[in-house]
């Protein structure tokens, strides 16, 4: 599978992604801090997402947050038709960050006692995963979390690859698809392993755990991250626009290539209906909203301790790239040390990392309007420059 097929709804925030620095010139914006100066101790990240930003990730937006406050910053092109630049407070498609919010959903729910992380699938969804070697009731609600399942990813799928990765995309950006649908689709290939006996990421995990979060509530995934999360912390700026191919105001357009071909054109892929992604990936946001939601979590305001320990427990990633996976949570070690916490998600024309320290206290979330945004170099400036 090629690396932008992987990327439809999941870069996790370990994996760094390099480029030629400098190579897209656009006009920089000035950062701007919540009062007092304080821009001047993110010059080095305002430094890096200038040099980030290239052809194929045209403008990039950023919020840093730290005990003085929010620094909110753009770099680089929003629209390459207009020649505007990228505005510092635009919304964009999360993408897999979607999964912390269903991952935090189901642990309410564990803390209300309506499940068990260990239930077996099979007792909520009975039927439903089965077929190949997939069987339900051999796999457990945390196993999809932490992608230890062995569930074969949708997105690996060669026909829904044809429709979602290559030009016939234009074709089929405004189709809806179900949950079912997809569950069905990576039900047609065998598991990439054993339950619990390996690592794989793998969007039909989350898929099932939207379809379970409605078994068990009677509601949608959507309808309860709004009620459990998004309306408490009071996320203005974060939807789940369903099927809704539009994108709120303020937001650049997006941009991918949807081939390997040397003389690929980058296309404007800002519109399409998110029900492609669903539970694993749909989500729309922005900076300040993100930083708002990791730092609550990690200060332990959504969740009882010992769910949140859960979340924090992590296995082994699959790969010669290592690092370390919980539920819908990463832990990442900067350049210089500092451990930071959260999630990265890739989609169409989007890429967005969101991670805080462990104690919430400085935080950064960021946005590329396309595939190869060098996102590793702005996190270690900002939690790594002196």
């Amino acid at each position: 599978m090629s690396a932008r097929a992987r990327g439809l709804m999941g870069v996790a925030a370990g994996v760094a992604m390099t480029v030629t620095a400098g190579a897209f010139a656009a006009p920089a914006l000035a950062g701007e801090s919540g009062g007092g100066g304080h821009g001047d101790r993110h010059r080095a990240t305002q430094k890096a997402m200038e040099a980030a930003v290239n052809e194929n990730a045209p403008g990039v937006t950023v919020q840093a947050k730290d005990r003085h406050g929010p620094w909110n910053s753009a770099a680089g092109i929003g629209d390459l038709e207009s020649n505007s630049p990228r505005g510092s407070h635009d919304h964009y498609r999360v993408a897999s960050i979607t999964k912390t919010f269903v991952a935090t959903v189901l642990l309410q729910l564990e803390a209300e006692g309506e499940l068990d992380l260990d239930d077996k699938v099979g007792e909520w969804l009975p039927g439903v995963v089965e077929g190949n070697g997939h069987d339900g009731d051999k796999i457990t609600v945390r196993q999809l979390l932490n992608h230890t399942s062995g569930v074969f990813d949708v997105s690996a799928d060669r026909g829904f690859q044809e429709k979602v990765f290559t030009e016939k995309f234009l074709e089929h950006r405004y189709d809806t698809w179900t949950p079912e649908e997809e569950v069905e689709i990576a039900m047609r290939h065998k598991p990439d392993f054993k339950p619990g006996k390996g690592w794989n990421y793998s969007n039909t995990n989350y898929i099932l755990a939207g379809m379970i979060i409605e078994k068990v509530t009677g509601e949608t995934y959507a309808d309860e991250i709004r009620s459990r999360v998004i309306e408490p912390l009071g996320l203005r700026h974060t939807t789940l626009p369903g099927t809704d191919a539009a994108m709120p105001r303020p937001s650049s357009r997006a941009y991918t290539k949807l081939s390997d071909a040397p003389d690929a054109k980058n296309h404007d892929v800002t519109e399409f209906n998110p029900s492609v992604a669903g539970a694993a990936g749909s989500m729309i946001s922005n900076s300040a909203d993100l930083n708002r939601f990791y730092t609550a979590l990690l200060r332990g305001k959504l969740m009882p301790k010992k769910q949140l320990a859960e979340m924090k427990t992590t296995v082994p990633k699959g790969g010669e790239t290592g690092g370390r996976y919980g539920l819908a949570l990463e832990s990442v070690k900067t350049s210089c040390g500092t451990v930071v916490w959260g999630h990265g998600g890739d989609i169409h024309g989007s890429t967005s990392m969101a991670l805080a320290t462990e104690n919430g206290g400085h935080a950064l979330a960021a946005n590329f309007n396309g595939p190869d945004g060098d996102w590793s170099a702005v996190l270690n400036a900002e939690f790594c420059a002196k």
